[in-house]
């Protein structure tokens, strides 16, 4: 009886809040004999005359008067709650969880967010700065961003940023002291900046690429970080060579206070992606990210 009497309901409301069925009808975009109808039907299933009736007005009965009190609020509640709803998708809000690498949180993500957030006041945004390879449906984030070969090939990949390459550098006074390295074998008589790789603690082996050869090699110094900046400040102090993106010393390449060496063995590969599951629903807020974050050469 309760789902049969939901629109009828909300016909009587409008006929007793305009004290008028032409203007009610007008308003619910229905004819006068429908809505006539309509009442007759609810007032036959409650048993209960619920409004007055003349030639020249319509009034609620003690009844009707009852129903538009009691239950006309609540009404109004779930039709402002829809217009709430209306208005996120008009003005977008939410909460976005994301986990990424230091890296790209500095070279891609935040570069992005910065005007983003500006355009979206209503989205808010919680970022983990994670190197390891974290799962992000059990950590309950949103999506995570990641180098593309690193994706799993069940969720869905998004590219965010250019191609990337890997570079050793270190100082001009470095090379002066120790000489210049001609391959990546030579690497292994140098000072080298390690990196402690986040997933196993294992030390990272460097890798190069040249003419379809591939070589890793695992190199010795007296310095190993699991961070980056640190890599990049030791190199600039002369302590080692230190085997970077290339995009974050860009200025000190520049300036000459570092210098990069075997070039030819550091081939471009492909950057960052922005992944989440396939089958996980995703707000307006979401897709709005996603597509302010989509990589456009």
């Amino acid at each position: 009886m309760l789902k049969e009497n939901f629109s009828d309901l909300i016909s009587f409301l409008v006929v007793a809040r305009e004290r008028s069925f032409t203007r009610a009808a007008a308003k619910l975009g229905v004819s006068q004999s429908a809505l006539s109808h309509a009442i007759r039907g609810l007032e036959e299933r409650l048993e209960l005359r619920l409004l007055t009736r003349t030639t020249r007005s319509v009034a609620p009965t003690e009844a009707g008067e009852r129903l538009v009190n009691n239950i006309g609020p609540h009404f109004a509640q779930i039709e402002s709650e829809l217009d709430a709803l209306s208005e996120m998708r008009d003005r977008p809000a939410g909460n976005i969880r994301l986990t990424a690498g230091e890296h790209a949180v500095d070279s891609v993500l935040w570069p992005v967010l910065r005007s983003f957030l500006a355009d979206y006041p209503d989205i808010n945004v919680e970022i983990t700065v994670d190197n390891s390879l974290t799962d992000i449906v059990a950590g309950r984030f949103d999506a995570g961003i990641r180098l593309g070969e690193q994706v799993a090939k069940d969720m869905v990949a998004v590219r965010i940023g250019p191609e990337m390459r890997m570079v050793p550098i270190a100082s001009p006074a470095y090379f002066a002291q120790f000489g210049v390295p001609n391959g990546p074998q030579d690497l292994q008589n140098h000072r080298c900046i390690n990196m402690r790789l986040p997933t196993m603690g294992g030390l990272y082996a460097w890798e190069f690429e040249r003419d379809g050869r591939e070589i890793k090699v695992r190199v010795d110094g007296q310095l190993t970080f699991n961070s980056l900046r640190q890599r990049i400040d030791a190199a600039l102090f002369g302590l080692g060579i230190a085997f970077v993106p290339e995009d974050t010393v860009t200025q000190e390449l520049a300036s000459g206070r570092l210098r990069k060496v075997l070039e030819a063995w550091c081939p471009a590969f492909p950057g960052y992606y922005l992944y989440y599951p396939s089958r996980r629903q995703h707000t307006t807020a979401f897709a709005l990210l996603v597509d302010a974050l989509r990589y456009r050469a």
